[in-house]
């Protein structure tokens, strides 16, 4: 710091800025690692250096990081934090900077706590014949304008901390004693006063980014020709019972009775140690055609919330790995059917209060597909540090009144008479409400979200009726039938559901990918 003998708690227990950053998606990391009931006071950049994995729960890499500090009793406090990965061009240094200054600071106003100032870290490994010194000056005029976007927001930046190949340097203290030019060692993990701290409290480190997202990257395996050659063949066999009226409700059904039995296998299945370990092992539990068919199941919106509902309890831990497992499996041109079971993996990581695995995994289904308006509202929920109990509650209720329509315990408010989607939720033919009763519940929910993120429809001929996507078959590549409307339609939109396809030649779009991030991408206003 500019006045480095001057102390910051570290305390998590009367912390109102948790969760405060709300970046694009994609961009933002959590801020896990609190340490409550325990407080720990760092007056030396070599104590803030430490510090940051256990700020965030992981070891960030090629990151712009920013922590506010909020003054109490004279004593600085941290409070939110936020993540920017470091542009490859330096043109774009500014607008990156201005970006996280003011996202962090807004989201503590709207939470009425204010930073009083703020802690910036640039890390970065030094690229092939670079040198640690090297990355600090090169990264120099990117603190710098850190520094500029906070103080245009009168919150000053008091501490700059480049680190890189295992040494920091401060970009605020030029005094050779306490921040040598050469810069100074980290020092060991988990030697620290902090680390011993958090040790205590139960805090753990997660490694990097890069590992997790490995967990959830398509395979690079000697498998992938054989993966991707079931999903040709089961789609076309899913494709033609889709279009089939008569056999769309059945292929829902089946699908959702395949991904229970997997669920149950993988909760059976012996715990192993180690995370490679152990999705090798899930991959070993889950067969091509199984795979296939699940993830091409699950691209019918209905079919996908109904699955959703394993968010807690004993259902919670084995439907995540399941998730996982199917995402590893969207390989060569099916990888964008991978951002329904990446949005799946998000929402029970987050129910179970996992938010570092929650943003990353729905992040990425964002990167699949920029219109998976589930996923969307998920990740704006999980970064505006939202309660997920609301959602929890929503898909509850849908289950409970599922049980009570197969039992005949109708809801006096429903009509008998009134049709049954292939979901099982009651839809009225006189209204036209398609999404029957999950519509409203699911609406009601995304109604806690910012206005901003929730979706405003669009022209259905903008990807077919805004509905759900299978693997269209090779063989039939060259035909394009018309709208198919399989299982439900999208919660909150009287549209159906329409076929989704992939990019090779098996699996077309059937409508123009728009641009950039839009509201009504993947379904009307409700689809959460």
């Amino acid at each position: 710091m500019t006045n480095h003998s001057e102390a910051t708690g570290f305390s998590e227990s009367d912390d109102a800025g948790r969760g405060e950053q709300h970046l694009a998606p994609g961009t933002t990391d959590p801020n896990e690692g609190g340490l409550p009931e325990h407080q720990v006071t760092l007056r030396t950049p070599a104590e803030l250096a430490d510090a940051l994995p256990y700020l965030l729960g992981y070891r960030p890499e090629d990151s712009i990081v920013l922590v506010a500090l909020h003054d109490r009793a004279g004593r600085g406090r941290f409070g939110g934090r936020a993540r920017l990965g470091i542009p490859a061009s330096a043109d774009d240094w500014d607008s990156a900077a201005r970006q996280l200054a003011h996202g962090l600071v807004t989201g503590s106003e709207r939470r009425g706590v204010r930073p009083e100032q703020m802690v910036a870290f640039l890390c970065q490994e030094p690229a092939k014949g670079e040198t640690g010194r090297q990355v600090m000056e090169r990264l120099r005029p990117l603190a710098q304008k850190m520094r500029v976007a906070c103080g245009n927001l009168d919150v000053p930046v008091i501490e700059a901390l480049c680190i890189s190949d295992g040494r920091f340097w401060s970009y605020c203290c030029d005094r050779a004693e306490c921040c040598p030019p050469e810069g100074s060692p980290m020092g060991l993990p988990g030697t620290s006063v902090l680390a011993a701290a958090a040790t205590y409290a139960g805090v753990q480190v997660r490694g990097t980014l890069r590992e997790l997202r490995a967990r959830l990257l398509p395979w690079e395996t000697a498998g992938v020709p054989e993966q991707e050659a079931a999903l040709d063949r089961i789609g076309v066999e899913l494709v033609t019972r889709i279009l089939d009226d008569s056999k769309r409700a059945g292929v829902a059904e089946e699908t959702l009775e395949l991904a229970e039995r997997l669920r149950c296998r993988f909760a059976e299945a012996p715990p192993v140690s180690g995370t490679l370990t152990s999705d090798l092992r899930d991959d070993g539990l889950l067969g091509h055609d199984e795979a296939a068919r699940l993830i091409l199941g699950l691209q019918d919106r209905a079919t996908r919330d109904r699955a959703a509902e394993w968010m807690e309890g004993d259902e919670a831990a084995p439907a995540l790995r399941l998730w996982r497992a199917l995402a590893r499996r969207c390989v060569g041109p099916y990888s964008e059917h991978a951002a329904a079971p990446l949005t799946l993996a998000g929402w029970v990581a987050w129910s179970t209060g996992d938010q570092l695995e929650a943003r990353e995994a729905l992040a990425m289904a964002l990167g699949v597909d920029c219109d998976y308006l589930f996923a969307r509202l998920l990740h704006q929920a999980c970064n505006e540090g939202l309660d997920p109990e609301s959602i929890r509650r929503c898909l509850r209720a849908e289950r409970v009144s599922r049980e009570q329509e197969d039992t005949g315990q109708l809801d006096q408010r429903e009509h008998v008479e009134e049709p049954v989607r292939g979901d099982g939720v009651v839809c009225s033919p006189k209204s036209g409400d398609g999404g029957g009763r999950r519509s409203r519940q699911m609406a009601g929910a995304a109604g806690s979200l910012p206005r901003s993120a929730r979706g405003t429809g669009r022209n259905p001929g903008e990807r077919g009726a805004r509905g759900s996507r299978v693997a269209r078959p090779r063989a039939s590549a060259g035909s394009r039938p018309g709208a198919v409307q399989p299982g439900g339609t999208a919660p909150g939109s009287s549209k159906g559901s329409a076929p989704r396809t992939s990019r090779k030649g098996a699996a077309r779009r059937s409508g123009p990918r728009p641009d950039g991030l839009r509201p009504g991408g993947a379904g009307g206003e409700g689809d959460a």
